[in-house]
Order: C-alpha cells, then sequence, then structure tokens
C-alpha cells in the first residue's frame, strides 16, 4: 500500500527527514557506547550505510549533528515537565511538588543519559549548541521558575523568598545528584540508584530553606 503524504510534501523530502532522523538514531546510539565526545562521523556513516562525505548532505559538520541531538533531548525533556506538570501542581505541599519533579528529571536522565550528557554537561568542549536547539531548555528553567511562583503564591514557599536564588539552588541540588548517580553508577535503577535515593532528604533540606513553616510530616522513603 502507498504511503499517504500530507499536502505539499514530495517523496523526496520524507526521504531526506527519515534519513536524517535515522543519522541522529545513529549517533545517539553511538554515543551511548564510545561517549558523547568520542562521537566519529566515519562510525556514523557506516552504521547508516553511506560514505562519510554523504553526510555532509545532511549535516555540514559534526557539531551541526550535536546540535541535532541537543535539539531533539531539550524537546524530549520539555515535554517531560509539560506532561508531568498537572501532577506536580496538584500536590498540596512543596516537598511533595519538588520531589515528584526532581524524580522526574532523574528518571529522563537516567533514560536518557546521552542527551543529559549533552545537555546538562559539556562533555564537548568546542560544540555550543545554536540559540534554536537552545529554546526548549529556556522554556524549561522559564516553566521551573513559574512552578516556584506557583508554590509562592499558594503560600507554599515563603512570600519573601527570592526565586532566583531558590531556582538557582534547585538547579545546582538536582543536577548534582544527576551528575554523581551518571558518571559513578549509570547502571542502576532511576528510582533506587544510590545518589537518586538521597532526592528525597535534599528536597526535605531544600523546603526546610525556602519553605513555608513545617512542610508537613515525612513521607515514606
Amino acid at each position: 500500500m502507498s504511503q499517504t503524504l500530507p499536502a505539499g510534501t514530495d517523496r523526496r523530502h520524507l526521504r531526506r527527514q527519515q534519513t536524517i532522523e535515522e543519522i541522529i538514531e545513529v549517533a545517539v546510539r553511538l554515543m551511548a557506547t564510545s561517549g558523547v565526545a568520542g562521537l566519529s562521523l566515519g562510525d556514523v556513516a557506516r552504521q547508516v550505510g553511506v560514505r562519510t562525505p554523504s553526510l555532509y548532505g545532511y549535516f555540514p559538520s559534526k557539531n551541526a549533528l550535536y546540535d541535532a541531538v541537543f535539539t531533539r533531548g531539550a524537546r524530549s525533556i520539555l515535554a517531560t515537565i509539560g506532561a508531568a506538570e498537572a501532577d506536580i501542581t496538584a500536590v498540596g505541599s512543596a516537598y511533595d511538588a519538588l520531589l515528584l519533579a526532581g524524580r522526574v528529571m532523574g528518571r529522563w536522565c537516567m533514560t536518557n543519559q546521552v542527551y543529559a550528557q549533552l545537555l546538562f554537561w559539556r562533555p564537548v568542549p568546542d560544540f555550543t549548541p545554536s540559540p534554536q536547539a537552545y529554546q526548549p531548555a529556556v522554556e524549561l528553567v522559564d516553566r521551573t521558575r513559574a512552578l516556584f511562583a506557583g508554590l509562592r503564591d499558594r503560600g507554599l514557599l515563603r512570600p519573601d523568598a527570592d526565586l532566583d536564588a531558590a531556582l538557582r539552588d534547585w538547579i545546582v541540588m538536582v543536577a548534582g545528584v544527576v551528575s554523581q548517580q551518571l558518571a559513578n553508577a549509570p547502571e542502576e535503577d532511576a528510582e533506587t540508584g544510590r545518589f537518586i535515593a538521597a532526592l528525597p532528604s535534599l528536597t526535605r533540606m531544600f523546603t526546610h530553606e525556602y519553605g513555608a513553616g513545617a512542610y508537613g510530616a515525612r513521607p515514606a522513603r
């Protein structure tokens, strides 16, 4: 059965987009085994089944391929957090909301380790994401700040809480947990890994600093 193409889309364009997606998927798979900085366009080409010069018809440089991977990762984490927002904002305490948000982030990073390394660390010293690729990451920070503002408006954070400072401390805390987990035990479970397991106690300390009064009974770990 022939494939029905969207209006204005020709088969050549469709094949090109499919090849681009395949190249990105192969690059991510190779980076998972050889390291993000160890990506080889020659290896990508062999896996895709083309000659290395042919890749330049899709990506003019290795950094352009990194940019495409960064874009896909940034969109993925933004969509993941967006899908969890209703649950995060529905809970009745800052502790529960932030612990849920931290676990969603930690779970995504453990499941998407290549994307996490490229998004949140600098494994490729000469790569800087393009403004277009970075935009979803900017939106993620904006949404997180809005989460803190919402918690403060609901009386769950101190009314005088400095949201910029809270956001900074939260990012440092969660990124630190994930960094230690990926660096020391990337094979462990995303729920019970030895560093991921620190999220409840660290979130408790965070809400002790920024929360409005007592943060309630400590839930079971």
